[in-house]
C-alpha cells in the first residue's frame, strides 16, 4: 500500500460544541500536550493579552468567540494529529458543517452545567449523517452542573447516541475531586493548573484497595465503588469497531481550563481514532491508499494575514501525494496549477510543505481561481459530493457609505462572500447588492473586516424576503419568469439566476404557476452542471 506508513500515523479531527462550552480552551490544552505551545490563552479573560491560539482575527479577540474554523497540526507519540477548531455560534453553523465534511473524526465538548444545547444537537445531526465517529467530553466539572448520571441519561436520549464512560467523576464543583479512569484502573486527582502534566496519577487496579478510602475519604469512595460497579455491568469493555460506526461515544469527564481530563482524552483518541478515510465523488469513491493525488477545497479564507491581503483555499488531501511545485487539475476550470508555497498551519503561524498525505490539511494562495467544493486531481475529471451549501435565512441591502472607496468595498465584498459565511446577490441587470446569511452575526463581523481589512464603510438595510431560490428550466419560460419578476430577481456571484421569495405563500405560488422552472434550494445544482 503506498504511503501507507504516513497515512497510518495521521488523525484528522474537528472539535465541536455549543458557544462556551470551552471548545477554544480544550483546544489550546490538546495543542500544550503536543507540544505546539508554551503557554495557553485565556479566551475570554481581557486582563491576560495572550488570546487564544485559535482565534486569530481581531473580532474574535474582542468578542471572546470564535467565528472561523482554524486549523493546526501538532505530534503527539509520534502521531501527526490534524485539529480543526470550529465557530461554536449558530450563526457560523455553515463553516462548521463544512469542516466536518474534511475531518475523519469529532470530539464533541458539553458543558456540565448546561447539558446539551440546541446548537450540540443539530451539529450532531450532521455527525449521524455522515456516521462520523464521536468521543464526548464533559467539561468544568470544577463548576456545581448535572449529575453524571443524569447527563448520560440526557445526552444519549437528547443526542440520539450511545455513550461509554471511560472515566467517571468524583464529586463536582467546589468538592470535585478527580476522575476513576474505569479503563486504565486509575485515580487521577484534580490540581487547578494551566499546565500539561503527569502528576497527581494513582494507580488503584482494584477498587476494593483501602488506598482508595484513604485518597479521596470513605464517603466518596463508597460511591466510586458503587457507581464504577454499575457501569461494569451496563458498559463493560468499549467496543472500539462500534465506536468507528459512529454507534457508540466514548465519554470523558474533566475540566479544560485547569487541563485535567485532557490527557486520558488524548490517549484515547490517538489510539482508537479512524486514520484518514476516502471520499464519495460523482463518479466513484477514492480510497486514501491510491497512488494518485486528489483533494477538495472545504474552506477560503481572505485576509489571513491582513498585512499582504493574501487569500487562503484549504484542501483536504484525500489520496495520493500533494508535492510542492507540481502541476495538478482543478477539476472545474479544467486547467492545470501548481503551487509553490503550500502551508501547514498553527492557526496564523504557518510553515511551507513539500509533501502532504491524505488527512493533511494544506493551506494553497489563491488568486480567486478556487471556490468551496472544488476538487484537485493527478488528472481524473473527479468531482467530491457532500459539502453542504444552505439557502440564506436573512437578507440585506449592502450600502456603501464612502463613495470614494467603492473600489476597496467591491472586493472586499467578493472576497469575504467568497469564504462561504455568507452569500452574495447582485440585482439582474443592476448594481444592486444583497447579501444573504445564515444569522445576523454574520452581517457583524462583514461589516467590522469590511472596514478594518479593505478600509471599506458600509452599513446593511434589513430585506424581508423569505428564501433564495437558484432557477434553472426551459430558456423561454425563464426569460418570461424574470421579465415579470424583475425587482425579485438575482444573480449570484457566478452569474446564475436567483429568484428571491417574499414568503412561503409567494413561493409555493410561483413553483405552481410554472411547472417548466425549478426552483433550488441548495447551489448544489451547479456543481451538477459543471
Amino acid at each position: 500500500m503506498k504511503n501507507k506508513k504516513e497515512i497510518d500515523r495521521r488523525r484528522t479531527f474537528a472539535i465541536i460544541s455549543h458557544p462556551d462550552a470551552g471548545k477554544t480552551t480544550l483546544t489550546e490544552k490538546l495543542l500544550l500536550f503536543g507540544g505546539a505551545i508554551q503557554v495557553a490563552g485565556a479566551v475570554k479573560s481581557n486582563k491576560i493579552k495572550k488570546h487564544a491560539t485559535s482565534d486569530f482575527m481581531e473580532i474574535e479577540k474582542q468578542r471572546g468567540i470564535s467565528v472561523a474554523t482554524s486549523v493546526m497540526c501538532f505530534e503527539y507519540k509520534d502521531v501527526l494529529v490534524n485539529l480543526l477548531d470550529t465557530p461554536g455560534h449558530k450563526d457560523f453553523a455553515e463553516d462548521t458543517y463544512r469542516t466536518l465534511t474534511a475531518v475523519d473524526s469529532v470530539i464533541l465538548v458539553i458543558d456540565s452545567v448546561n447539558g446539551v444545547e440546541e446548537q450540540t444537537r443539530k451539529l450532531m445531526e450532521v455527525c449521524r449523517m455522515r456516521d462520523t465517529p464521536v468521543i464526548v467530553f464533559v467539561n468544568k466539572m470544577d463548576r456545581d452542573g448535572k449529575y453524571p448520571f443524569d447527563l448520560l441519561d440526557e445526552i444519549e436520549k437528547e443526542l440520539n447516541i450511545s455513550l461509554h464512560p471511560m472515566t467517571w467523576p468524583i464529586n463536582m464543583g467546589k468538592e470535585f475531586k478527580g476522575v476513576y479512569n474505569l479503563h486504565d484502573k486509575t485515580l487521577n486527582l484534580f490540581a487547578a493548573s494551566q499546565k500539561a502534566t503527569e502528576d497527581n496519577t494513582v494507580p488503584i487496579p482494584d477498587l476494593a484497595d483501602s488506598l482508595l478510602d484513604e485518597t479521596v475519604g470513605e464517603r466518596d469512595a463508597k460511591q466510586l465503588r458503587e457507581d464504577a460497579d454499575l457501569l461494569e455491568g451496563v458498559y463493560g469493555e468499549l467496543d472500539k469497531e462500534a465506536y468507528l460506526q459512529a454507534k457508540v461515544a466514548p465519554l470523558y469527564f474533566g475540566s479544560a481550563v485547569n487541563n485535567f481530563g485532557v490527557k486520558e482524552l488524548l490517549d484515547t483518541f490517538i489510539t482508537i481514532a479512524p486514520r484518514p478515510l476516502g471520499r464519495p465523488t460523482s463518479t466513484r469513491f477514492v480510497q486514501p491508499d491510491e497512488d494518485k493525488f486528489s483533494g477538495f477545497i472545504f474552506k477560503i479564507h481572505a485576509n489571513l494575514d491582513p498585512r499582504h491581503r493574501d487569500r487562503i483555499a484549504f484542501l483536504r488531501v484525500v489520496s495520493g501525494e500533494f508535492k510542492r511545485n507540481t502541476y495538478f487539475k482543478h477539476v472545474r476550470m479544467d486547467k492545470d496549477v501548481r503551487f509553490s508555497n503550500p502551508y501547514s498551519f498553527m492557526a496564523r503561524e504557518k510553515e511551507v510543505v513539500d509533501s502532504a498525505y491524505p488527512g493533511d490539511v494544506v493551506g494553497l494562495y489563491d488568486t480567486g481561481t478556487f471556490k468551496i467544493g472544488d476538487t484537485l486531481s493527478e488528472g481524473e475529471a473527479l468531482q467530491f459530493t457532500g459539502i453542504p451549501t444552505f439557502s440564506p435565512e436573512i437578507f440585506k441591502e449592502l450600502v456603501n457609505k464612502d463613495p470614494m472607496k467603492t473600489k476597496q468595498l467591491e472586493k472586499g465584498i467578493r472576497q469575504l462572500t467568497d469564504e462561504g459565511v455568507a452569500q452574495l446577490f447582485t440585482q439582474h441587470g443592476g448594481n444592486r447588492k444583497i447579501i444573504g446569511c445564515v444569522g445576523e452575526l454574520q452581517f457583524e463581523v462583514i461589516q467590522y473586516r469590511l472596514l478594518q481589512e479593505y478600509g471599506a464603510s458600509c452599513a446593511f438595510n434589513p430585506l424581508s424576503f423569505y428564501k433564495a431560490c437558484w432557477i434553472t428550466g426551459d430558456k423561454k419560460k425563464i426569460d418570461d419568469f424574470v421579465r415579470f419578476k424583475q425587482a425579485n430577481i438575482m444573480e449570484d456571484k457566478d452569474g446564475n439566476l436567483v429568484y428571491l421569495a417574499q414568503s412561503e405563500w409567494f413561493l409555493n405560488t410561483e413553483k405552481q404557476n410554472n411547472p417548466d422552472i425549478e426552483f433550488h434550494f441548495t447551489s448544489e445544482f451547479k456543481t451538477q452542471m459543471a
